[in-house]
């Protein structure tokens, strides 16, 4: 199920949370509860995702693009993502998870954030997102000026952009493997 509740508090938690400016870092605090984990009593992978929700959407609201989408009846949708898993968080297990908006290119925004816990980073997703409206998807640089911080992104860092290479050349639709 969707952590509703937990969505809520951290609204509620930071609702006078000050701006923030492209590339800095919003920065939340959680606990993995029973219902977070999988067979091996660690974080389920999929749950991860969900709970980055926690923090993409608070960063969203301080950024200024959840009033920039408000104001003009746009939505929002995850276009794609890339995560590496590289330490477990057990049950009961504090972490924080980091978020920043990176930047856009001429379709997508995209996202960075990160599950930290005892000092180390546990994962990482970056987001390819895009704001939608009645015709599809909203031009970036126009949504960068409905949420004042203009029509240029900020440069992307070249891990992104190898990234947004690499999705370019993967096929779309892929191969139909089951072929029934």
């Amino acid at each position: 199920m969707y952590p509703f509740f937990r969505m809520a508090k951290e609204l509620i938690v930071h609702r006078n949370a000050p701006p923030l400016k492209m590339g800095e870092v919003h920065v939340s605090n959680h606990i993995c509860w029973p219902w977070d984990l999988d067979f091996w009593f660690e974080l389920n992978n999929g749950r991860s995702l969900t709970l980055y929700d926690l923090g993409r959407i608070p960063l969203a609201s301080r950024i200024g693009l959840i009033r920039a989408v408000r104001k003009n009846g746009w939505g929002l949708t995850v276009a794609g993502t890339s995560v590496r898993y590289r330490r477990r968080v057990r049950m009961f297990q504090r972490f924080q998870i980091q978020s920043r908006a990176l930047g856009w290119d001429n379709r997508f925004l995209y996202l960075e954030q990160s599950i930290w816990t005892r000092g180390h980073c546990a994962n990482q997703a970056l987001y390819r997102t895009a704001v939608t409206g009645p015709d599809g998807i909203i031009d970036p640089a126009k949504v960068g000026v409905a949420m004042g911080v203009g029509e240029t992104s900020p440069e992307l860092p070249e891990w992104v952009q190898n990234w947004i290479k690499a999705e370019d050349s993967r096929p779309w639709p892929p191969e139909n493997l089951a072929k029934t």
